[in-house]
């Protein structure tokens, strides 16, 4: 055991007052211009530190008391002289160069993901129009390829404690703590502590570019503002937390080591304005009004705050004041998480309510089809959060005054088949409305032929998304691929008929046979009108469909081949079959005015979606 400490002898008590006094700055005007612990006189500054420890085991209170004071102001103005001496303001290269020590990069940060629900019917030229949508795919392709290649980068995410004050003067400061805490001083000398401390604290923080903003200032913000601050805000939690704060614990620790909860109110009250500084921001996100576009970020700062909720445990530990900070992050997190779900469930309801009138020119892929899919397409890469955080399945609820919407197909209760994660329950259910909201935009186009096109090319353009996508395929299955490939096809056959049998109706032998053998019974009238009317409807065809658009290269072709097998053989044969009657007579260029040639050169004009310059009128012979 540990003798308890002896009370000191009268002349010992006299000769530590006299030292005490000695150095009084209030009755000697030596004392105020030296200080004991300026390095020059270690010899001194022990002998004064035992003096003091010698007068606070002094069993006449009352004759100490003032002596006592005496020494606590003494001792209160050396370890601010001590602190102010090895505080200089944190140097922003090597504050940097820490940083990069103790922080991952950010695996989203370079990459754009500001999505505009603003879907007004399209008012721009058909070709500008058509060429800001491929921008847009191509720029959503570049993101994404960082995305997956930063996701990919190995991290070395550490707390880096910052070496501030040399050992020596860690080791007087914290003989003068022990003193002033044993007298009862502590408060002082936390306060004291704090207004040298705080400044340089506040000063790194503000060196990582964050503003002093209320949670009202971030609300008032506009969100392309937001989007950029959160950037920067998950790089400056990064550095405060791993960096800036872990450094300024270890130095409290250090100084107030034994004191129980005395190091942690002292933490406190220097990281006190950047720690609130730091989660206003995040706070203000989370408790935001929730709107489609902001959720890639919301996910952002959630994962950036989940990802140091231990580091904050542990610069944040003690069981004192830093209580308040561990439980603010936790609430915060658990907010972020809200709000994700409630703007997932947002933008569900945005595809439902979406309504522009305008038909999309030449039947091309609709913005809503682009925004949804590029939207789905980054839902998927964030899988691993929102898997955690989308535990129950959408509700879906029906525009008022609209159609009822359709059922989703699941596997039911009673099947062998299991039930689908929610994430995936979520985006099957995107994909229905959009494809719901889609037919409902087909019945704009006064041709019912533009009206499979259209819905051809949307669903295509789904596919597509989807193939281009590890993530999003796996989510959805092959089977929903399956099906939804199958739609396009449905679609393309749904056109063809459309477009093409009325035009094949002209090519067919009814009505001109009047009676006998094939060439002696032919009807030159009826014939002539059939041609006529081949050629008027081909005309027609062409006029309308050079206009229109198919955007994905092979399904044009596609679609062109089918055209040509359907049109082409059955054209050839019936010129075989009747030319001869109409070249022997007059003006019989005025009845066949293609070839089986300028109908194949013809086709290649369409789906191209400007007025193609062809004006073949070769005769066949």
């Amino acid at each position: 055991m540990v003798d308890p400490p002896q009370t000191p002898l009268p002349e010992e008590l006299e000769a530590a007052e006299k030292l005490i006094m000695r150095w009084d700055t209030a009755s000697s005007d030596d004392a105020r211009e030296r200080m004991i612990f300026d390095g020059g006189q270690p010899d001194e500054a022990a002998r004064y530190l035992s003096a003091v420890n010698t007068t606070l085991r002094s069993p006449d209170h009352e004759r100490a008391k003032p002596i006592i004071q005496a020494a606590m102001a003494r001792l209160e103005d050396e370890f601010r002289h001590i602190l102010v001496l090895h505080s200089e303001p944190l140097d922003p290269d090597s504050l940097s160069e820490s940083f990069s020590l103790s922080c991952s990069i950010s695996r989203r940060e370079n990459r754009s993901t500001s999505f505009s629900s603003n879907l007004d019917d399209p008012t721009q030229e058909e070709e500008e129009e058509q060429q800001e949508q491929e921008q847009e795919d191509q720029d959503f392709g570049n993101e994404r390829e960082t995305y997956v290649k930063e996701r990919g980068t190995v991290t070395t995410d550490t707390i880096h404690e910052l070496d501030q004050i040399p050992d020596e003067a860690i080791i007087e400061l914290k003989k003068i703590a022990e003193l002033m805490v044993s007298a009862g001083y502590s408060r002082e000398c936390i306060q004291v502590f704090g207004s040298v401390r705080k400044p340089i604290v506040d000063a790194g923080y503000e060196q990582f570019g964050i503003e002093r903003m209320s949670i009202g200032d971030v609300q008032r913000l506009e969100w392309q503002v937001v989007e950029g601050l959160i950037k920067r805000w998950v790089r400056a939690a990064r550095a405060s937390i791993r960096l800036l704060f872990a450094s300024e614990r270890l130095l409290c620790e250090s100084v107030f080591e034994g004191a129980k909860g005395i190091g942690d109110a002292c933490f406190m009250e220097v990281v006190k304005g950047a720690t609130l500084q730091l989660f206003n921001f995040a706070e203000a996100i989370s408790i935001g009004r929730r709107s489609p576009e902001k959720l890639f970020k919301i996910l952002d700062l959630h994962d950036a705050l989940s990802e140091l909720v231990p580091d904050i445990s542990l610069v944040f530990q003690g069981g004192g004041p830093s209580d308040s900070v561990r439980v603010q992050a936790s609430e915060i997190l658990t907010r972020l998480g809200e709000a994700a779900r409630g703007t997932l469930s947002e933008f569900e309801n945005a595809i439902q309510r979406e309504n522009s009138r305008a038909p999309m020119p030449g039947g091309t892929i609709h913005p809503l089809t682009r925004y949804v899919m590029n939207y789905t397409n980054l839902i998927s890469l964030y899988q691993e959060t929102l898997s955690k955080l989308i535990v129950t399945n959408p509700s879906p609820r029906n525009v008022p005054g609209g159609e009822p919407l359709p059922e989703l197909d699941l596997p039911s209760p009673e099947s062998d088949v299991p039930m689908p994660p929610p994430l995936t329950v979520h985006l099957k259910w995107i994909t229905t409305i959009l494809q719901h909201n889609l037919e409902g935009k087909a019945q704009l186009y006064r041709d019912p032929s533009q009206s499979h096109l259209f819905l051809m090319n949307n669903a295509r353009y789904v596919v597509q998304k989807v193939n281009g996508s590890p993530e999003l395929r796996q989510l959805l299955g092959d089977d929903w691929l399956r099906k939804h490939t199958g739609r396009v096809r449905v679609r393309a056959t749904s056109y063809l008929r459309t477009t093409w049998a009325p035009v094949l109706l002209c090519l067919r032998d009814e009505g001109i046979h009047v009676s006998g053998g094939l060439l002696s019974g032919v009807s030159k009238a009826a014939l002539k009108e059939r041609f006529k009317s081949f050629n008027s409807a081909f005309d027609e065809v062409h006029r309308t469909q050079a206009t229109w658009i198919v955007p994905d290269v092979q399904l044009r072709e596609e679609l062109r081949i089918s055209i040509q097998e359907l049109l082409l053989p059955a054209y050839r044969s019936f010129l075989g079959r009747f030319r001869n009657h109409l070249e022997s007579g007059r003006h019989s260029e005025l009845y066949i005015k293609y070839s089986v040639e300028d109908l194949e050169a013809a086709l290649l004009n369409f789906f191209e979606g400007g007025q193609a310059p062809w004006h073949s009128r070769r005769k066949s012979h």
